[in-house]
């Protein structure tokens, strides 16, 4: 029973910590190399916040809270994907299906976004490279650890994780002007 709880609180702490590093560096690459500076906050994509916005700031840090509910959901299919051949390709899958192509809201690039929406279909595309990073990190991420579970691993996660969190907290007072 022990090694059960163990075995979950295992799982939670590694997609919460995955999702989370995953998220961070393809939101970094977004920022940095498709330029959503340029796009969020005008244009077609008006309804979006703009990137100085102090909710973007904390988006960061608020992916743990989004990494827990993402560990609970993925929970009981875990055995699937860490004891299967290319259980990773499973995952992956599995999330580029659910997480992207078939959204059931019409978000932008989905298959719902873009048959109900008049966003323009250069903006659908726009994320489509961060989409598939992210979700290709977060997969190989998860299955690496797995694979092979060394200490380091914890201590990176826990690192990183620290940074993303002090980040977001600097971002947040920076776009207040509170620093």
């Amino acid at each position: 029973m022990n090694k059960i709880k163990n075995s979950t609180k295992t799982f939670i702490w590694r997609v919460t910590t995955t999702h989370t590093i995953s998220y961070f560096f393809a939101g970094i690459f977004a920022l940095l190399v498709l330029r959503y500076d340029k796009s969020f906050g005008s244009g077609a994509l008006s309804f979006m916040r703009s990137t100085e916005s102090p909710w973007v700031a904390a988006g960061m840090g608020l992916q743990i809270v989004r990494g827990i509910i993402l560990s609970l959901f993925l929970l009981p299919f875990k055995e699937v994907f860490i004891n299967t051949k290319k259980g990773w390709v499973k995952f992956w899958f599995l999330l580029f299906g659910l997480g992207y192509l078939i959204t059931i809201s019409p978000a932008i690039g989905s298959f719902e976004g873009i048959i109900y929406t008049n966003i323009p279909m250069e903006f659908h595309l726009l994320g489509i490279p961060e989409i598939i990073l992210y979700m290709i990190l977060f997969a190989t991420l998860m299955w690496g650890w797995y694979k092979k579970p060394n200490k380091i691993f914890n201590i990176l996660s826990m690192v990183f994780l620290s940074l993303i969190i002090l980040m977001s907290v600097m971002g947040v007072l920076d776009s207040l002007g509170l620093i």
